[in-house]
């Protein structure tokens, strides 16, 4: 951050499993012009160019970012009920919640270049719930702190 903004002080702060960085600039948004006022649902959400390639290069970190962010790793249960009684299932997957189309189609373009099938649960959600799939999440993505 103080490469890319000399001129602004950058604080850090150590948490649990990672370090704060902090930096204050009327520039910001100059460098991330996806950020703006109001909600990010609705207004367009686009990366420059340099994002892209950025993404394009690093697309498990942005998939990892996005999860910690908007998503989580869950056991899902379900509940089968038969004559003799219920039966239950129990299987790992991944859920994104994002109220912003324009970010959903980041998520899902991104799981479609590292070949992880996804499927839209809802309206503002995201499932990978197949087992070779959430295995290869499993990978990378990691625990959230």
């Amino acid at each position: 951050m103080a490469t890319v903004m000399p001129l602004s002080k950058v604080a850090r702060r150590p948490t649990p499993g990672a370090v704060d960085v902090n930096s204050q600039s009327k520039h910001w948004p100059c460098l991330f012009p996806q950020h703006g006022p109001g909600r990010k649902h609705t207004r367009k959400i686009e990366l420059a160019g340099w994002q892209r390639e950025l993404v394009n290069e690093h697309t498990e970190e942005f998939v990892r970012g996005l999860i910690h962010s908007d998503g989580c790793r869950s056991m899902n249960r379900v509940r089968r009920r038969l004559k003799d009684g219920d039966r239950w299932h129990e299987y790992p997957r991944y859920n994104f919640t994002n109220v912003s189309m324009d970010i959903q189609r980041l998520f899902t373009d991104a799981f479609d270049r590292l070949g992880i099938a996804w499927t839209q649960m809802n309206a503002k959600n995201i499932s990978v719930a197949k087992r070779e799939a959430v295995a290869r999440l499993d990978e990378f993505v990691g625990a959230e702190y």
